[in-house]
């Protein structure tokens, strides 16, 4: 029998997912939380949110919050294709699409989700600029009530590809750190220069929340406020 394009996607996105949980398995987790009660492992995490984090870091939320109740946006990209099948057996649910470029179906599937799920965006994705936080997920919040949150990621000294966003993968056994703001609550109806302010405001943020998370992974010192970051399901999922 002639294995067919979705098959093989399907067959890659298993074998993406076992080798992503027995790689990122390997590292040492830590978090510095400004509210522990943003990450939906905790039971005082109340009410659907909207989590950002930079395209390149993907692999890190992948991982760990599984199982937690979370629909992830991904491109309808031939590239994110894998990706969806991986996510799906990690414990995700997903949407295919785009905030912001002609994505208008995958916009109405983020608002029916949002009634009963969290939403995970990589706000610079799917082709950048690298670190440049797109208008979808601030326009959602507006539109919405939820409040984001941004999530700063690390790793020491990471290996990185060559593309667009320098995609990291963490060395086995290295440090990665994670550093979550708390609710960043959006005002409702912002018109074109509201949007582009808090787009400005929530970017350098998460730019801010990144770079102290890698900076903390590099160095390696203890943080007062540390604890581990566990891999878990939700209590809410169970």
């Amino acid at each position: 029998m002639k294995l067919t394009s979705p098959t093989l996607n399907r067959l890659a996105g298993l074998l993406g997912a076992t080798a992503v949980r027995h790689w990122m398995s390997t590292l040492d987790y830590k978090v510095a939380y400004y509210d522990h009660a943003v990450d939906p492992i905790f039971p005082e995490c109340q009410g659907q949110k909207i989590y950002i984090f930079w395209h390149e870091y993907i692999l890190f939320p992948l991982y760990l919050r599984g199982h937690c109740n979370l629909a992830m946006l991904l491109s309808r990209h031939r590239d994110a294709e894998i990706l969806s099948h991986a996510a799906y057996h990690l414990g995700f649910e997903f949407v295919r699409g785009s905030t912001n470029r002609g994505g208008v179906a995958a916009i109405r599937e983020l608002l029916r989700r949002s009634r009963r799920m969290h939403l995970t965006i990589t706000p610079d994705g799917p082709r950048g600029p690298r670190r440049r936080l797109a208008s979808g997920p601030v326009f959602l919040a507006s539109k919405l009530g939820l409040p984001i949150v941004a999530m700063g990621f690390g790793y020491d000294r990471p290996w990185r590809l060559g593309s667009w966003d320098r995609f990291a993968i963490p060395r086995p056994f290295s440090r990665a750190r994670a550093v979550p703001s708390g609710e960043i609550y959006v005002p409702p109806g912002l018109d074109r220069d509201g949007l582009e302010h808090w787009r400005g405001a929530v970017e350098r943020l998460l730019n801010r929340l990144t770079l102290e998370a890698e900076a903390w992974a590099a160095v390696g010192s203890r943080k007062l406020d540390e604890r581990p970051l566990e891999r878990r399901p939700s209590p809410l999922s169970r």
